[in-house]
């Protein structure tokens, strides 16, 4: 799934939930319950096989839906500091993914083969492109409703 349902999930979750921890755990674990939904991402293979100078176009996609979700956030929100830190630990998942492919251990390996392997197990499952975006619509809709209600 791109970041900005991961971020806007996050963020909604923190908006709803009073109790910082529990906030904090259902955001993290927020992100392997999307990553289960068949959905698109885009592909960042250069950064991960450190092709430094072809990785300007992955690292440009990345930074834009970044910065989108976080656009969304701010419009959305009542823009307390705990939306921002859920939003955040959303994120987490990819993040180790992506410090594994640059940085090996044997606990990031783990986590990326339990992410990669066993979350997104429908990923290679031939399911249209039309439900793939549309299930990260929906989930970008939920989110934004639940940020203002």
């Amino acid at each position: 799934m791109t970041l900005t349902p991961h971020l806007l999930l996050g963020a909604a979750i923190a908006s709803k939930i009073e109790y910082f921890p529990l906030a904090i755990i259902l955001a993290f674990l927020s992100h392997y319950f999307l990553d289960l939904i068949p959905h698109i991402e885009y592909s960042i293979n250069n950064i991960s096989e450190k092709q430094w100078q072809k990785s300007l176009p992955d690292i440009l996609r990345v930074f834009l839906d970044f910065s989108f979700g976080i656009l969304l956030i701010l419009i959305f929100s009542n823009n307390h500091l705990i939306i921002y830190i859920c939003s955040f630990v959303a994120l987490i998942p990819d993040s180790l993914t992506i410090i594994s492919s640059i940085f090996p251990n044997i606990f990031l390996s783990k986590h990326d083969k339990f992410h990669t392997k066993k979350i997104h197990f429908l990923r290679h499952k031939k399911i249209s492109i039309f439900w793939r975006i549309l299930s990260q619509l929906l989930v970008i809709f939920i989110s934004i409703l639940l940020l203002i209600y």
